[in-house]
């Protein structure tokens, strides 16, 4: 699949992860940690901050908090002068060192997801009561929890971790709880008797006036959702309760629940199946992203469902949309691989931004007649995809809506539909002035855009592999953004003259491409337009074209020479990165204004300039620079030289070094007689030419000769 366009992906992580809320705290308490950077990765070295409850970030300076030093927050013998009450250690942290928190006064601590290592000693002496560890712990070092003589109860979330002594737990009266599932236990561990975590345990919950929100699951295998808990009615699953519950199969939620929350099964990647109950009537963002579902009955109940509830549920093949569900949100079936058929409800109205983008199985989709807006990239790279039909009441389609979709040989629209038409099977606006979308499984490689076109819209052609040949309608004044972005298999394109405007990326990828011409009315060859065209040996700029964006024949690697006309002022970065066999640049003009690295890797090349233009030195852009000695000489018409001076009218002569030249001068263009009125020896290639006389006549045109 092609790079997403756009994401909310930081969304996502934000809202699973609360503790990266811990990155931005402000400076003034990450000043209460000492720290060192190993590479790039800080280590909390100490901690001067007042006694109580503390917070550990999850990042310092940008830098990610990996681990809690040996004896960060050591307080034996009085040696800190804090007593802490509880600590959050974030995700990012993967080890906590030797003593780290020992004689600290600690009553609770929640350890992260990421923590792989609690070394020996860490929190001996501890007022610890409970402690819960993460599944991703893999080693317990001698003495952890050494001497905690209030602690009852640790409880494991994965399979027995290793163990670094026989003393882990030396001093301890607690009782090491495990859940079904998991391995590696017997009747001890570390020295302390093992007991299943009771259903009752696996449970942590909320009562609010008198309904039950699940917070939390610690079981695996198949579970079912009790009814009430202590009498009092369960009636939400509350956000990340079942999240990363690695090894649940199946769910079964009781009649009365009313709201599955954000995350709320996130991660659970062997859930194959879900019962949710006609109560439900709310589906939380990424509810269900990363799961293992395989097939999925939203019940008639839902009226909501959230932003990316399905995301990157990879084995999904069935799901079933309640009737009573207006909207299908911003990337809810997201790479949803296995999905082949959906029935979309005429609840429906509005398909939002990437909602089945790369269900790459889907072959089938039905747009009933309620839904009036279909998003940005709502259906982009479904590849599997053979055709569609627009219904008469949808009055938006996004941007690159269904770019990508290569098996697609049709785009059909509904005859009365008001904003939108079909062209041969390629989407139109209804007045069939701006290509919106052609198919990409389309028969045939070659194409004529028809006349009345003016416009082709963004990734209009995008990752049309098949298409060969493009000709353009001369009613075209503007090609969008990556409108052939992809299109590895072209081979000739013909710009006409009618466009004045390119967008950035509209050829980019297309590996296949030889040959382009930009027309003259083209100013600005934007960000990389030609990136990536590595078969592309002949170029032709416009002379109306002023800048060349950053990375614009980023690896067009055929490319071998380039003239750039007098009209170019600037350079953006990287401008002709990895043209590899980059030979020569001829310039016309004066030197443009270049960016960072236009060169780079372009060990080949040379930049050739005109005698008597400005700006160069023995190198350009780290490139060796040589004069561009032409056949004959000309006239440099540019620049503050050249035309009416306080002496006449003037000009400078580019031809070759110690050359002599001839300046004609005529009256008449129609019936020309010339006369010599100076001769000119050049000097380092260059001389300049003033014709005082030039006030005596009511026209005068010149000329250069050879003598």
């Amino acid at each position: 699949m092609a790079t997403r366009l756009g994401s909310t992906c930081a969304t996502r992580l934000l809202l699973l992860l609360p503790l990266l809320l811990l990155l931005a705290l402000p400076a003034v308490v990450q000043a209460q940690f000492t720290y060192t950077n190993n590479n790039g990765a800080i280590t909390i070295t100490g901690y001067t901050g007042p006694s109580g409850a503390v917070t550990i970030p999850g990042t310092i300076n940008g830098l990610p908090v990996t681990s809690i030093g040996d004896f960060a927050f050591y307080n034996g013998w009085a040696n800190q002068p804090y007593t802490l009450t509880s600590v959050t250690i974030p995700d990012s942290v993967t080890n906590i060192g030797y003593y780290a928190f020992a004689w600290s006064g600690l009553g609770s601590v929640t350890l992260g997801s990421g923590l792989t290592t609690i070394d020996g000693g860490a929190f001996a002496l501890c007022g610890l009561t409970t402690i819960t560890i993460p599944s991703s712990v893999r080693f317990l070092g001698d003495g952890a929890f050494a001497s905690c003589g209030g602690l009852t109860g640790v409880y494991f979330e994965g399979s027995a971790p290793g163990l670094g002594g026989a003393t882990v737990f030396g001093g301890d009266y607690n009782i090491v709880y495990y859940l079904p599932g998991t391995s590696g236990w017997g009747p001890t561990f570390g020295g302390r008797p093992t007991a299943l975590w009771s259903p009752q345990d696996l449970w942590l919950y909320t009562n609010n006036n008198g309904a039950i929100t699940i917070t939390k699951y610690y079981g695996s295998g198949a579970v079912t959702v009790p009814s009430t808990i202590n009498g009092v009615p369960v009636t939400s699953i509350g956000d990340l309760a079942f999240w990363y519950c690695v090894n649940l199969t199946s769910v079964s939620i009781p009649n009365g629940v009313t709201n599955i929350g954000a995350g709320a099964f996130a991660s659970c990647a062997s859930l194959a199946s879900i019962a949710m109950p006609n109560s439900v009537t709310s589906i939380g963002q990424y509810a269900f992203g990363g799961s293992g579902l395989t097939s999925v009955t939203i019940p008639d109940s839902v009226t909501n469902l959230g932003d990316e509830a399905f995301y990157e549920c990879y084995q999904l093949a069935n799901v079933t949309i309640g009737n009573s569900i207006t909207t299908i949100g911003v990337e809810a079936f997201q790479e949803c691989y296995q999905l082949r058929s959906i029935t979309i409800p005429n609840s429906v109205t509005q398909i939002e931004e990437a909602a089945f983008i790369a269900c790459i199985s889907l072959t089938n989709i039905t747009i009933p007649d309620s839904v009036v807006s279909i998003g940005y990239e709502a259906f982009a790279y479904c590849s599997g995809l053979p055709s569609v039909t627009i219904p008469n009441s949808v009055t938006n389609i996004g941007v690159a809506a269904f770019v990508g979709c290569t098996a697609l040989s049709a785009i059909t629209v509904d005859a009365l539909n008001p904003g939108y038409s079909s062209v041969d099977g390629v989407l139109m606006n209804m007045s069939q002035t701006t290509l919106l979308q052609y198919p990409a499984g389309k028969a045939g490689g070659d194409y004529t855009v028809p006349s009345g076109v003016t416009s082709i819209a963004d990734y209009a052609f995008g990752s049309c592999t098949s298409l060969t040949n493009i000709t353009i309608a001369s009613s075209v004044t503007s090609i969008g953004v990556e409108a052939f972005g992809s299109c590895n298999g072209l081979t000739d394109v013909t710009i006409p003259d009618s466009v004045t405007s390119i967008g950035d990326q509209a050829f980019t990828g297309c590996t296949s491409l030889t040959t382009v011409a930009i027309p003259p009315k083209v100013t600005s060859i934007g960000n990389w337009v030609f990136a990536g065209c590595r078969d592309l040996s002949s170029v032709t700029l416009g002379d109306r074209v002023t800048s060349i964006g950053r990375s614009a024949f980023y690896d067009c690697r055929n490319l071998s020479n380039l003239t750039i006309p007098r009209s170019v002022a600037s350079f953006g970065d990287y401008a002709f990165d990895s043209c590899v066999n980059l030979t020569g640049l001829y310039f016309q003009a004066n030197a443009p204004i270049l960016g960072s690295s236009v060169f780079n890797d372009d060990t080949n090349a040379t930049v050739y300039y005109l005698p008597g233009t400005t700006g160069w030195d023995t190198t350009f852009g780290n490139r060796p620079t040589a004069l561009w000695v032409l056949p004959s000489p000309v006239i440099l018409d540019f620049g503050p030289s050249f035309g009416v001076q306080t002496n006449g009218f003037g000009f400078i002569i580019s031809w070759a070094t110690n050359r002599p030249v001839v300046v004609e001068a005529s009256t008449n263009l129609a019936t020309p007689t010339w006369s010599p009125v100076a001769t000119n020896t050049l000097t380092n290639g260059s001389s300049y030419f003033s014709d005082p006389q030039w006030t005596n006549y009511p026209a005068r045109f010149y000329r250069l000769r050879s003598p």
